[in-house]
């Protein structure tokens, strides 16, 4: 069924090859672009939902659609976000991210251990979002913002000027890169906790006679 909140959903999903694409820019441009990127797709998860309520279009393909766009949009940022690139002169995202590798790739692991879960349980039980699970997304949604925010704020900086108020942008662009990666690794944590909820769920809703060594 095709509605605008479906339309919307499909966007999200057709914005991440340009979201990808844009971490090559060079400079201010990858800073600024890959930002809007996110935040427009952002935009389009909070209306598709609100749409669909608001005008009582919800559908079976937007309810399963739309967490697949939302894990592609995130993936990819995590993904990106871990590179290092080894310009002889660094870009804004030149950055050694490679602290983030571990958390980023347990919370890919999670989703995929989750949604293979949910997928064979389909049609049988169901899985609840956990208050874990919201508070996970939160913190993933929020360090990514301020790892993408942050290099934008390089663009204002004077090359010319090593004091003063670049100093203050220096200071804060550091600021949020570490308030960020903190949030990445609390996400991480939240998701094999919240993980870890979902598996014991799954199971106690499996007939006995179908849980291997019972």
């Amino acid at each position: 069924m095709m509605n605008l909140p479906n339309i919307l959903t499909i966007g999200r999903t057709a914005l991440v090859p340009p979201f990808v694409a844009f971490f090559y820019l060079p400079n201010n441009a990858a800073a600024w672009a890959t930002l809007g990127v996110f935040a427009l797709a952002a935009m389009t998860d909070y209306f598709d939902g609100w749409l669909a309520r608001r005008l009582n279009q919800t559908s079976e393909f937007g309810r399963i659609l739309d967490p697949i766009a939302d894990k592609l949009l995130v993936a990819s940022a995590l993904v990106m976000l871990t590179l290092r690139y080894e310009d002889e002169a660094p870009t804004l995202f030149a950055i050694p991210y490679g602290s983030m590798v571990i958390p980023v790739a347990a919370i890919l692991c999670r989703e995929l251990l989750i949604f293979g879960l949910r997928v064979g349980l389909a049609g049988r039980f169901s899985l609840p979002v956990s208050r874990l699970g919201k508070w996970k997304t939160a913190s993933q949604m929020a360090a990514i913002i301020l790892m993408l925010f942050a290099p934008t704020l390089l663009s204002f900086l004077d090359p010319d000027r090593s004091s003063g108020s670049g100093d203050l942008l220096g200071y804060l662009f550091i600021f949020l890169l570490l308030a960020g990666e903190i949030l990445l690794w609390f996400a991480a944590i939240l998701s094999w906790l919240s993980a870890g909820l979902y598996i014991r769920a799954g199971w106690r809703q499996l007939p006995a006679r179908a849980r291997p060594g019972d």
